[in-house]
């Protein structure tokens, strides 16, 4: 997919695994990926410079409904990653994305202040480039969606 991230490592699911689903990308998931990974990933990895895999990428269909996730999720287009990167706050993370790349969707996921290892980023991207959204949310299970990052 690119220089630091495979396509093994995008479509991975413990999930697929134990269920029996195949978790392959079509060729227009595949070449969502291939940006993804040049716009959000490989930038990140670059500013960092720690190694760090996407806890989830590319999910088929059926793995999303799996998950309880919506078929219509960016993750079945190969358009979403989350991810963490080791030894980096996860809104210190989601701060520098929202300020230096062009995405669609940022969202600070299931984050608690004061506790840097908390939750997850998730990141996506539009089918254009130039059709960024640039929408920056927080969410947490007892308040739903906000607009921005909330610690």
């Amino acid at each position: 997919m690119s220089k630091h991230f495979s396509l093994r490592e995008l479509t991975k699911s413990q999930t697929a695994e134990r269920l029996g689903i195949n978790n392959t990308p079509d060729a227009f998931a595949e070449a969502y990926l291939e940006m993804l990974c040049e716009e959000i990933l490989e930038p990140v990895r670059a500013h960092y410079g720690i190694p760090f895999s996407p806890s989830s990428g590319y999910r088929s269909v059926e793995l999303c409904e799996a998950i309880g996730s919506s078929a219509k999720s960016q993750h079945a287009k190969g358009q979403a990653a989350d991810f963490e990167v080791p030894g980096i706050d996860n809104y210190d993370l989601a701060t520098w994305i929202k300020d230096n790349l062009d995405f669609d969707q940022l969202i600070l996921e299931c984050y608690t202040s004061g506790q840097p290892k908390s939750g997850w980023v998730h990141c996506s991207i539009a089918t254009s480039m130039d059709a960024q959204r640039n929408e920056v949310l927080t969410y947490n299970k007892s308040d739903g969606y906000k607009k921005g990052l909330l610690r």
